[in-house]
C-alpha cells in the first residue's frame, strides 16, 4: 500500500473500478430532496436520481458538501491503514464548499496524519482523471512534493465543455438569472458552457442538440494531442452520436462515458451532455481490464 493515499470526492465521477484499483477514498457529497438526505452515489445513483428529480416538479433538490467529520472519519481510517500522508483533491471552491470541509477535518487530524488539502479548480471527471494520476505517482513511490507537482501541472491541462438540454436547472440552483433563462427557452438555445479556472463560463450559443454536439467535437479537436478523454451525461442522451463523432478524434473505445454524480445533475438537469478533456502531457495510464 502507498505510503500517500489519495482522497476526493464524488463529484469526480470516477467509476467505481477505477476508483477501488487505484486505492482512491472517495467522500460523499449530498443530495436532498425535502428533507431526505442521500449521500451521492451510495444511497443514490445516477438513474434513480434522474426518475426523482423528473418527478419532483418546482420543488427541486438541493445539494450539500460533506460536513468535516466525514473527511475526519476517512482520514483516521487511512492512517489506521498505514497511511503516513494524504492528498486531498477536491471539485473546485468556486463551486462548493467541499475543499474547506476538507481542510477543517485536516487540522483535525494533524496530530495523527498530514493533509493536503487541494482545490482542483474543476469537477466530475476533469477531477477524476487529477484524483487517478495521484494516485498512480503515490503508488510508485513519489513523495508528496512529486505527487503535489503533479496535480498541479495536469490543473490548467484539464478542460470541459457540456450543454444542457434546459436553462431550467441551471436557474432554479442559481448559477443564471430568471431573464436569461426564459429568454433561452423562448429561443430554444442550447448553450454549450465550459470551465474556466473553476467556475462555469459561457462558450458558445447554439440553438439544437446537433448542433450543440457540433460544437462539443469542434471543442475537442482544437486540441493536438489529448491524453485522455471522458464523455459526461445525465439520463438519456444522445451519447452514441457523440462518441461516434469524437471516435475520429480520439479511440472510441477509450473514452470514459460516465452518467455524472447526481450533485452535478441537480444544477444540469437531464439531457444535458459534455466532453472532458485531459490535454497534459506523459502516457496515458492504462484502463482496469
Amino acid at each position: 500500500m502507498a505510503r500517500i493515499r489519495v482522497v476526493t470526492d464524488s463529484t469526480a465521477d470516477i467509476p467505481e473500478e477505477m476508483s477501488r484499483a487505484a486505492g482512491i477514498a472517495v467522500v460523499p457529497l449530498s443530495v436532498n430532496f425535502g428533507n431526505e438526505s442521500l449521500r451521492d452515489k451510495i444511497d443514490i445513483g445516477p438513474e434513480e436520481f434522474v426518475r426523482r428529480l423528473k418527478a419532483s416538479g418546482r420543488d427541486l433538490p438541493t445539494t450539500a458538501q460533506p460536513p468535516p467529520g466525514l473527511f475526519e472519519e476517512t482520514y483516521r481510517r487511512l492512517a489506521d491503514e498505514g497511511a503516513e500522508e494524504i492528498v486531498s483533491v477536491h471539485i473546485s471552491e468556486k463551486l462548493s464548499g467541499t475543499a474547506g470541509s476538507a481542510r477543517i477535518a485536516a487540522e483535525e487530524v494533524a496530530e495523527r496524519v498530514k493533509v493536503t488539502v487541494i482545490d482542483s479548480r474543476t469537477l466530475s471527471l476533469g477531477l477524476g482523471f487529477i484524483a487517478l494520476e495521484a494516485a498512480r505517482v503515490a503508488a510508485d513511490g513519489a513523495d508528496l512534493a512529486t505527487v503535489t507537482a503533479t496535480i498541479q501541472r495536469m490543473m490548467p491541462n484539464i478542460h470541459i465543455i457540456f450543454f444542457p438540454d434546459t436553462l431550467e436547472y441551471l436557474q432554479k440552483g442559481g448559477r443564471i438569472g430568471r431573464a436569461a433563462a426564459i429568454a433561452g427557452s423562448i429561443l430554444s438555445l442550447k448553450p454549450l458552457m465550459r470551465v474556466d479556472e473553476g467556475v462555469v463560463v459561457p462558450h458558445e450559443r447554439t440553438r439544437t442538440r446537433s448542433k450543440a454536439i457540433d460544437g462539443l467535437v469542434k471543442f475537442a479537436s482544437d486540441f493536438p494531442r489529448i491524453r485522455q478523454m471522458g464523455a459526461l451525461q445525465i439520463g438519456e442522451s444522445d451519447m452514441v452520436t457523440l462518441l461516434d463523432r469524437l471516435g475520429g478524434l480520439f479511440p472510441r473505445e477509450q473514452i470514459i462515458v460516465i452518467d455524472t454524480s447526481p450533485v452535478i445533475g441537480v444544477h444540469l438537469g437531464p439531457g444535458a451532455l459534455g466532453v472532458i478533456i485531459d490535454a497534459s502531457e506523459g502516457a496515458a495510464p492504462p484502463r482496469p481490464a
